[in-house]
């Protein structure tokens, strides 16, 4: 089956809503072997959103629609679709007492134009949506002897993503009949161009499973795709291509669930091996250790984080000597060391990051050009350092010295017992 992802609200063509439930029920119906051929975003205006609508369900087995399902005027997909198919308009019981019971624990008197809320195109399958006032259903329908299904879903993420998890995907589920598994490999120290390079043989002749490559904030990710009768099936056809790509990188790659990123590689490591961690960052602003702390459990090995942005900081939160600082700058391999060994020392840990450098847009010299960054490891009395030097926009370069960071720490981390 195909599906088109189809999301309604004027807030997200002006841009004041970024569209993130596109990309979240894309990944959901890639689980289960749907592919998304379509995403569409259209206002709230009839006319356009019948066209949509129209041409979504001529192109696409399956429409999963997000938006106008609130009590206003312009919230018109059920209209529309019951229009489409031909089918009135039918009252259900259960969803207005689920509307009386939401207003009842706000502790507000619901307005009339809610009642609207409690009505679907005829034969829809109702979903209860716990999270909200605006219930969600699935209408079924043969059309042109092809089986045509329209998900209608309320537009908040908080709302949508329980639906879809828990009862749109088992639903959907029964006329895929294909399991769908994936792991990705992220690559350091390369490019994109010498990385797909490396590996071009491979993507030319792929069927199943696939290889796809995108590259962003200093690294490049390879996503590897199987379907399959079952997860097993696909983890075994996975296995030979995952291990051909770890052969050609060597050690500038690793390997992490398909739903994670390389601070889990890294903070799995920590806690694996029972190390603890302290943070000092000046260009980075403390982006080192937001990424760190977004692991679950990662307090049991992280202790502290510093932004020591001005050199008085440096010297009075982490010991970073005047002299150091007058004789090298303080964008140097110097105070990044002490930096990382200060930071180990007050916190009292195994390890500790030191990270300084220029971010711009404003400043640097021919010695010390915009994008010079430098990331020092301690680790009980010994360092590791890596030196970045490549111009971008200001957060691209925060970014990237995150990923040098985070990919230094693992490849120390790997070499431990």
């Amino acid at each position: 089956m195909n599906a088109e992802i189809l999301c309604v609200g004027t807030e997200l063509l002006h841009g004041d809503i970024v569209n993130t439930n596109a990309a979240f029920l894309s990944k959901e119906l890639a689980k289960i072997g749907i592919d998304v051929h379509y995403q569409t975003v259209v206002g709230d205006n009839p006319k356009r959103m019948k066209e949509a609508y129209e041409i979504a369900l001529n192109r696409a087995d399956v429409i999963i629609s997000t938006g106008g399902l609130g009590p206003t005027q312009d919230d018109i997909t059920k209209e529309i679709v019951a229009e489409y198919f031909g089918l009135p308009m039918i009252y259900d019981e259960g969803s207005y007492q689920h509307l009386v019971e939401k207003y009842m624990s706000f502790h507000k008197e619901m307005p009339k134009n809610n009642l609207r809320q409690a009505y679907f195109p005829e034969g829809s399958m109702i979903l209860t949506n716990d999270m909200g006032t605006a219930n969600a259903c699935i209408v079924e329908q043969t059309q042109d002897l092809s089986k045509k299904i329209v998900v209608l879903l309320p537009g908040p993420p908080f709302e949508m993503k329980p639906l879809m998890i828990n009862q749109v995907v088992p639903h959907l589920h029964q006329y895929s009949k294909q399991t769908v598994v994936a792991c990705k490999i992220i690559v350091t120290e390369l490019g994109e161009s010498l990385a797909e390079e490396m590996v071009l043989d491979m993507i030319l002749h792929q069927t199943n499973p696939t290889i796809a490559t995108y590259a962003g904030k200093g690294q490049v990710t390879f996503r590897i795709t199987a379907k399959a009768e079952t997860e097993q099936q696909g983890l075994e056809l996975i296995e030979p291509v995952k291990q051909e790509l770890l052969r050609r990188f060597g050690e500038n790659a690793t390997v992490i669930a398909s739903d994670k990123g390389l601070e889990a590689v890294v903070a799995e490591l920590l806690l694996k091996k029972n190390l603890t961690i302290a943070t000092a960052e000046s260009c980075t602003g403390g982006m080192l250790a937001a990424k760190l702390i977004d692991y679950p459990g990662i307090s049991d090995v992280y202790r502290e984080g510093f932004v020591t942005y001005t050199e008085e900081s440096k010297e009075s939160r982490l010991s970073v000597s005047a002299e150091t600082l007058e004789k090298n700058g303080v964008v140097s391999e110097e105070v990044a060391k002490e930096m990382a060994k200060g930071v180990s020392e007050v916190a009292g840990t195994d390890i500790g990051v030191g990270i300084t450098g220029l971010a711009g847009p404003n400043g640097g010299t021919e010695q010390t050009p915009i994008g010079t960054v430098y990331v020092a490891i301690y680790d009980r009395g010994e360092y590791f350092v890596k030196k970045m030097n490549r111009f971008a926009s200001r957060n691209v370069i925060r970014e990237r010295a995150v990923t040098i960071a985070l990919d230094e720490l693992r490849r120390i981390l790997l070499q431990k017992a």
